[in-house]
């Protein structure tokens, strides 16, 4: 058995014998592997292909094989194997293989694999047999095949591939045409006949009516029968096919299937010659079959789609050639269905068969029709196809039609670029349009119907244009000229393009598209009879330069003003080298024609301008005329063409000025002149609007004529305003309302652009005043309660345009206009009753907007006015005093804006070259300030801006002066206010005017203001008390006029003020007794006693000022001192009575105490001695010189001179704080001995005495007082001992015998420091006092003696109680260091240091500021002068470095042991409670050690040292437990640090030492007191002995001799020890010497 497939022909022979071995393998396969058939098979395929095999063996082998199908059945790879073994097989004897299929299959199929064999080797076209000749048994395949009786009910596909390849290839043969026998086995005749048998069995038998594999193969081969049977019989066949086929459709056969069979169909049919009858009647539904064929979708990548596209549209061609006529409407009757699908197939078909159908009228008028049906459905599917349609139609010149130019509309429509089409689209809609002529092109492009297709259509031609000029055809335009009614003129072409240009990014490329389409045109010039060949080269230079201009920006960069005027340069160039006026009136008249039909406002204002270029351009005199007179009587009912015609007689006045003015003139006839005037002939109605709108275009044209003159217009320009004020006083119209509105809109035009040029101010117009008076005349001529119309408005405007334009106003011209204006403006209504006077909401708003309009022109009247005269601004101000002060709400808020408006333009100006006066300063202040508080909050608001803007003004005025004189400037001063400072705020505005006025503008504010105290208005009186106290505040010594301001008070203060006012007008009062007091007090003391309540009121304010009290109080001190010391008199003085009336109004009040507390001594002294002195006098019995008022309902209490004097020394007493003195006195009957001549000693004495009470108990002075105080009473006192005065003598020996010493209190004091923080406080107030007022040893002894209680206070937990100790500390150190402290003393001192040196180093200011003051005073009395300007600007940022530099200069200058001493002062500080303490005592350890040379120091010392910081290792504070290691590691980096000696004595020291043996003893110094150890006394002995030649050694060495003893480090007195120092054993003075 063959075991193996790469068995090749050497291993095998051609012999039967092995053949017949693979036979009998087959033969038994069914007990063979399927491996070892399938190797078999494979090798019996590759001898067959590989051999040529003798006829026997093949049919043996076939036998075998169709055997091994026949029994085994075999599947896939086997079944392949099989077919190809039996196709290898019929190559060589395919009789053999085709002849098996008459074998008897009991009524079977035979095999898949015979039947694909078979198939295969028919499709071979000529198959060698035995002879050498190609032979196919078609005779025999066709008959056996269709024999099968399985055939009658179907069939498999390998079935249909024999049948499908046995029709194809006998149809092959049948068209190769061989005649010969001997190559086919089958007849034509026979063929046809079989094809018929076939087509015949297939429908009869086959059931092929569903959609399958079969059916398909049935329609394959059905179609290719049709070429093989008689026509004749297919003919009859046709209406049975065909509803076949349209039953195959139903069923969804795929639609290749269906459009081939019927494309086959045809195709036989026509090579009869003739359809038949039967094909005629199913046109219809055949050609609808092949429409529902064709609107199948097709897809590339699916072939049968694409196929039966292309077969459907051959079916189409083959029906057109049988049956044309009848097919046509057939076409064409789906091309006007609403079925966009139905259509797009019909013109499909239509274009497919188009070439074979006869062009004849009735087809073209028909195509014709049908196309504009589709074109007015216009189904978006469509239009594609249709373009494609219609492409193909205007290659057959259709577009030439009369219809054609409804489809070239329409093909223009889908151009338009704001359509969404396809961009295939636009390229047919090109494609098409150049079919159209060049000129009809061109004048379609031009429509204004076709403005969106306009890029397309000009870029079509532009390229036709220049494919005809490189052809060298005549340019199509050069005859434009002749037939202008057919095509577009060469002047709307031009304007045209050029207007179009105007925009060049419309749709993107509108201006590109015009200037290419016109540089293509550019031949026409050259060859047009008229114009001039040099436009053609300015065209071939200008237009890229343009193009390249619009290629370089985009629609957001190019500067649209600059491309017009380019554009308009261009034209005029243009036109200047045409240089033909008959050319240049006709294009003018296209101009004119076209600003009257177009209305895009952009475009018409270019042609406008356009229109001007151009006749700027003409040089005939008379077209010129012409044509302004034509433009002016153009449509003017719109503003943008009165412009328009404005803008193009200003263009035209440039070179035609002259002709321009005088034509306007020659036009403003028709406003004057009655006979002339076409105005008069039109409608009444419409008279008086075309007189204002023709006044409008006059005035317009010169305004745009002055824009556009270099000068020339302003020798014309008088003339011009005298004829403005004829047209109207000669005006043919009825002058009202609307007119008067009309002539003043129209000449506010003129006014404008003449007052805004800048030439206008080189001329004189002498008509300017004129017409200034005239719409004065126009302004009073409007009413004045209500606002109806615009005319004010419009007549000041008009007046503000002419403000510089000479000559100037007068004066009193000026100030009438401002009068009129103000009158006009400010006394109209206000808006709420003008709102109610309207009839409507509208009509409302109207007026109100109206008013806002009225007020702001005025105040642009004002601004120009100032600018005119900036020195008048005050009389601007002035003329408006009556409204300021109206009684109407509305027009103070009126008057106030013009105020602000006024001074807020000044402050802008900004030019104070000139001086600007304000001579009535205060009155003006003054007005504004009671503004600032009116009952209107706007009028508030508008008043704080513009005393805001006056100061302003002021202020710059000021700086502006001091630079004039070269000083400082002060800068930034007027941050300091503001409006919103001002605003309700009359000190502050005080306050900012105050350093302003001048002495009279100060009282003359004060005396204005003073009317205002009575205002009914409330807020306005109070405002006007406001200013005068703010003014005394800040100037009440500047005054003048103070009699008169102080009776204008009392005047006002007696009548009825309301209580605010009242009382600020009081403090006013007192502010100006403060500051003018020996003016005001001796007045107010003149009064007739007992004095009415205004005058008390006015003594108790006075005491509740402190700055007022104390001036008032120095001078009633000097009053009583003054009188009592001169020689007494029998007669009573009047002046000290009114003096006590006035202390005892001033002290009955609470807020007096500070300034009584500081001149109580001199006060307490002097109405002592006043008292004595009343008693003395013979007062008259009931004599009242004061009286005290009861509470409700009890009557006032009257006093004499005597108890009126009692009651004020005990008002001194309580107003001073010493109400315990008044309670001393009523216990111990104090006052009844005052009040007798006899005993006021005694009470005086008593009163002074120190009770046996205990200290909490009310006593005597001398117990009350503070040191102080006391001290500055005996001061007193002692003075007036020997005075000449008899009650001052009485009264100091009295007073004096009783008091005490001060060293007494010291004890009491020293035990209130361990009180509560205020106790403390006071108790070291008055411990300093009691030190800072004492003299000579006992001050030094007393500071000894508290210096242990007060040390521990400058580190107190309490600021302040810290900030008072160290602040007295200072104080005392500097009372004592005028008295030489001695040692003791200095002891003393010196513990201070260490407790402020800690406590510098606090975050409060105020504490490390107050120990800069005490360390600055503590360097003073220690000596340490270098240190003291270091503690004097000490400051929160450098205490750690003053701290620094302390410890620095305490090692360096002091002896180490005050340094050690200080070191362990600050050892107690570490076992503080305050975490703070604990870490600056560090600090100040850490600093000084640093200074240190640590080497030197006994390690003792520095394990005492060590110890004490490290017992902090453990502090509660992180930061301090830090602190302490840092420091403790610094400590051992000095320790180890040793310094190299290079000294040359300690060199040789050394060196001797080595010799003798001796070891040289330490020189280590010792930091605290401690024993010190004993060193061996040996080394002592001997070290004394090498002291002296060492001395004399480094004395030689240095070349002198010290006279300071070289002091050994066991020396006598160092060797002493002594206990240890504590933190309260002073040390011992060291250091520097004292002072």
């Amino acid at each position: 058995m063959v075991g193996s497939s790469d068995i090749t022909d050497r291993e095998w022979g051609i012999s039967g014998k092995n053949i017949e071995d693979i036979m009998e393998a087959l033969q038994v396969a069914d007990q063979l592997s399927t491996d070892n058939v399938l190797q078999t098979l494979k090798l019996l395929k590759v001898k067959i292909l590989n051999n040529k095999m003798a006829t026997s063996l093949c049919q043996k082998v076939t036998d075998t094989i169709v055997d091994y199908l026949r029994t085994m059945k075999p599947q896939g790879e086997l079944e392949e194997l099989c077919t190809g073994i039996l196709t290898a097989l019929g190559f060589q004897s395919p009789g053999i293989v085709i002849f098996k299929l008459w074998d008897r299959w009991h009524n079977n199929l035979p095999p898949n694999c015979l039947l694909i064999a078979v198939g295969r080797l028919i499709f071979f076209q000529g198959c060698p047999d035995s002879e050498g000749r190609a032979r196919i048994r078609n005779q025999a395949s066709w008959t056996q095949s269709i024999k099968f009786p399985a055939l009658r009910l179907g069939c498999s596909p390998p079935w249909h591939t024999v049948l499908k390849a046995l029709v194809i290839s006998v149809r092959k043969h049948l068209d190769l045409g061989t005649k010969e026998d001997e190559i086919m086995d089958i007849t034509q005749e026979a063929a046809s006949l079989k094809a018929y048998l076939t087509l015949r069995l297939l429908f009869n038998r086959w059931s092929l009516k569903s959609n399958n594999k079969v059916t398909e193969q049935a329609l394959v081969i059905t179609g290719h029968l049709f070429f093989l049977m008689p026509p004749s019989k297919l003919k009859n066949q046709v209406n049975r096919l065909t509803r076949w086929l349209m039953t195959l459709i139903s069923a969804k056969v795929v639609p290749f299937y269906i459009s081939q069979c019927i494309c086959q169909l045809t195709e036989a049919l026509a090579l009869s010659g003739y359809g038949g009858i039967n094909l005629e009647s199913q046109l219809e539904n055949i050609i609808g079959m092949l429409f529902e064929q064709l609107s199948e979708t097709v897809k590339d990548s699916d072939s049968l789609s694409v196929q039966n596209h292309s077969l459907a549209l051959r079916s189409f061609y083959n029906l057109i050639q049988l049956y044309n006529d009848q097919v046509i409407p057939l076409i064409r009757k789906n091309m006007q269905t609403s079925d966009p699908a139905k259509i797009v197939s019909a013109l499909q078909v239509f274009m497919h068969v188009f070439q074979e159908v006869p062009q004849t009228e009735q087809l073209q008028s028909e195509v014709m029709h049908s196309v504009i049906i589709m074109i007015q459905e216009d189904l978006k599917p469509v239009q594609k196809a249709l373009l494609n349609f219609i492409e193909m139609l205007g290659q057959h010149d259709y577009l030439a039609l009369p219809q054609g130019n409804f489809i070239i509309n329409y093909v223009i429509r889908l151009s338009e670029s704001d359509c969404s089409n396809e961009e295939d689209i636009q390229i047919l809609c090109s494609k098409i349009l150049q079919m159209v002529s060049l000129p009809k092109l061109i004048t379609l492009a031009c429509q204004p119907s076709n403005t969106l297709a306009f890029v397309l259509l000009s870029k079509t031609a532009t390229k036709m244009a220049l494919r005809a000029r490189s052809r060298g055809q005549v340019p199509y335009l050069s005859s434009f000229h002749l037939s202008p009614t057919q095509f577009i003129s060469p002047q709307k072409l031009l304007t045209h393009l050029v207007v179009l240009s105007v925009k060049p990014y419309r749709e993107g490329e509108f201006g590109v598209s015009s200037l290419r389409l016109l540089y293509a045109l550019h031949p026409i010039t050259s060859l047009h009879p008229i114009i001039n060949s040099s436009v053609g080269q300015l065209w071939m230079k200008k237009i890229p330069q343009m193009l390249q201009i619009l290629d370089d920006h985009t629609e957001k960069n190019l500067n649209q003003e600059e491309w017009e005027d380019r554009l308009l340069q261009f034209s005029s160039q243009s036109l200047v080298a045409i240089d033909d006026d008959s050319w240049l009136e006709q294009l003018i008249k296209v101009v004119l024609e076209r600003i009257n039909y177009f209305s895009d406002d952009e475009e018409k204002a270019f042609l406008y301008k356009f229109f001007g270029f151009t006749l700027r351009t003409s040089r005939n005199m008379k077209l010129i005329k012409m044509m302004i007179s034509s433009i002016l009587q153009t449509v003017h009912e719109e503003l943008q063409e009165r412009e328009g015609i404005a803008v193009a007689l200003s263009i035209v006045s440039m070179k035609h000025l002259k002709i321009v003015l005088d034509q306007l003139q020659v036009y403003s006839a028709v406003l004057t002149d009655k006979d002339s005037s076409f105005i008069l002939k039109l409608m009444k109605e419409h008279q008086r609007r075309e007189w204002g709108l023709v006044c409008n275009i006059i005035y317009l044209s010169y305004s745009k004529i002055i824009l556009e003159s270099k000068g020339d217009i302003f020798t014309h320009l008088d003339g011009i305003l005298a004829m403005v004020l004829q047209h109207y006083h000669n005006c043919i119209m009825e002058k009202d309302k609307n007119l008067k509105l009309e002539y003043l809109d129209a000449l506010t035009k003129l006014t404008n652009i003449l007052s805004s040029h800048p030439m206008a101010f080189q001329f004189k117009f002498p008509q300017k005043l004129e017409i200034v008076t005239f719409m004065m005349e126009l302004i009073r001529e409007e009413p004045l309660n209500s606002i109806s119309s615009s005319i004010r408005l419009k007549a000041m405007n008009i007046i503000i345009d002419f403000r510089k334009l000479h000559p100037l106003m007068e004066l009193e011209e000026r100030t009438e206009l401002l009068r009129t204006c103000y009158k006009s403006v400010l006394c109209l209504p206000s808006t709420e009753v003008l709102q109610k006077e309207a009839s409507s909401l509208q009509e409302a708003q109207a007026t109100v907007d109206l008013f806002r309009e009225t007020l702001q022109s005025l105040l642009r009247l004002m601004e120009t006015l100032i600018v005119e005269m900036p020195s008048r601004i005050q009389h601007c101000l002035e003329l408006l005093d009556t409204w300021l002060n109206s009684q109407k709400d509305n027009e103070r808020e009126r008057a106030m804006w013009c105020a602000a408006r006024i001074l807020g333009f000044t402050a802008k100006m900004n030019n104070f070259g000139m001086d600007i006066e304000f001579s009535r300063l205060g009155r003006l202040v003054r007005l504004l300030a009671l503004r600032c508080q009116d009952p209107v909050d706007n009028i508030c608001f508008l008043s704080a801006q513009a005393v805001y803007s006056l100061y302003c003004i002021l202020l710059l005025q000021k700086q502006m002066g001091r630079k004039k004189q070269g000083l400082w400037e002060e800068e930034g001063k007027n941050e300091v206010y503001s409006a919103n400072v001002f605003y309700n705020n009359t000190f502050e505005i005080a306050k900012a005017f105050a350093e302003y006025f001048t002495k009279m503008q100060l009282t003359t504010l004060v005396l204005t203001a003073m009317e205002g105290l009575t205002d009914s208005r409330a807020k306005v009186s109070l405002a006007a008390a406001q200013l005068m106290s703010a003014v005394m505040k800040e100037r009440g010594r500047d005054m003048i006029k103070i009699e008169e301001v102080v009776e204008g008070i009392l005047e006002r203060l007696n009548s009825q003020l309301e209580p605010n006012t009242k009382e600020e007008t009081v403090r006013a009062m007192c502010l100006l007794a403060g500051n003018n007091t020996h003016t005001v007090v001796p007045m107010l003391l003149n009064k007739t006693l007992p004095w009415d309540r205004t005058n008390l009121a006015l003594w108790k304010a006075f005491g509740n000022q402190r700055e007022t009290t104390i001036s008032v109080l120095q001078l009633l001190i000097g009053i009583l001192e003054r009188l009592h010391s001169k020689e007494e008199t029998k007669e009573m003085a009047f002046q000290p009575v009114a003096v006590t009336c006035a202390l005892y109004e001033m002290l009955s009040g609470s807020l007096c105490q500070e300034a009584v507390q500081e001149l109580y001594p001199r006060l307490l002294l002097a109405i002592l001695c006043h008292l004595y002195w009343v008693i003395e006098q013979n007062v008259p019995q009931k004599m009242v010189v004061y009286s005290k008022e009861g509470g409700p309902g009890s009557k006032s209490k009257p006093f004499d001179p005597t108890s009126c004097a009692l009651e004020v020394v005990k008002l001194v007493f309580s107003a001073a704080a010493y109400d315990g003195v008044v309670v001393y006195g009523d216990q111990h009957c104090c006052w009844d001995l005052l009040s007798c001549p006899r005993f006021y000693y005694i009470g005086i004495m008593d009163l002074t005495s120190n009770s046996w009470l205990p200290v909490f108990h009310p006593s005597g002075i001398v117990k009350t007082c503070e040191p102080a105080i006391l001290h500055r009473i005996l001061n007193l006192v002692r003075s007036l001992l020997y005075s000449s005065s008899y009650h001052w003598k009485i009264l100091a020996r009295a007073f004096y015998a009783q008091a005490e010493s001060l060293k007494g209190q010291v004890p009491f004091l020293k035990d209130l420091l361990k009180n509560e923080a205020r106790v403390t406080v006071q108790a070291v107030k008055s411990l300093r006092n009691i030190i800072c007022h004492g003299k000579g040893e006992d001050i030094k002894v007393v500071f000894c003696s508290i210096s242990k209680q007060l040390c521990p206070l400058i580190n107190d937990e309490r600021d302040q109680v810290k900030i008072s100790a160290t602040s007295a500390l200072s104080h005392m150190l500097r009372h004592i260091d005028k008295f030489k402290p001695r040692l003791t003393t200095r002891r003393e001192i010196y513990t201070f240091l260490v407790p402020l040196l800690l406590s510098i180093q606090d975050n409060n200011t105020e504490v490390v500021k107050a120990c800069g003051r005490a360390l600055t005073e503590w360097t003073n009395v220690i000596g340490w002068s270098s240190l003291t300007q270091t503690f004097r600007h000490i400051t929160l940022s450098d205490h750690i470095q003053v701290l620094e530099e302390t410890c620095k200069y305490l090692v360096n200058t002091s002896k180490t042991q005050l340094v050690g001493d200080l070191l362990f002062q600050s050892f107690g500080f570490l076992k503080s409670s305050q975490s703070f303490l604990r870490a600056a005592a560090i600090n100040f350890i850490a600093l000084t050690v640093k200074k240190l040379n640590m080497s030197q120091i006994h390690e003792d010392d520095v394990e005492l040292l060590q110890n004490a910081i490290g017992n902090l290792r453990n502090d509660p504070v992180e930061s301090i437990q830090s602190l302490v290691n840092t420091t403790l590691k610094k400590i051992d980096e000095y320790i180890n640090f040793r310094s190299i000696s290079t000294s040359r004595m300690s060199q040789i020291s050394n060196n001797i030492l080595k010799v003798t043996g001796i070891k040289n003893p330490e020189r280590k110094k010792r930091l605290f007191r401690s024993v010190k150890r004993e060193r061996d006394d040996d080394n002592q002995k001997i070290w004394r002995w090498l002291q002296s030649p060492l001395n004399s050694l480094r004395n030689r060495y240095s070349g002198r001799v010290k006279d300071i003893p070289h002091k050994s480090g066991n020396s006598d007195k160092q060797s002493t020890g002594s206990q240890v120092p504590t933190s309260e054993s002073p040390p011992t003075e060291a250091g520097p010497a004292a002072k």
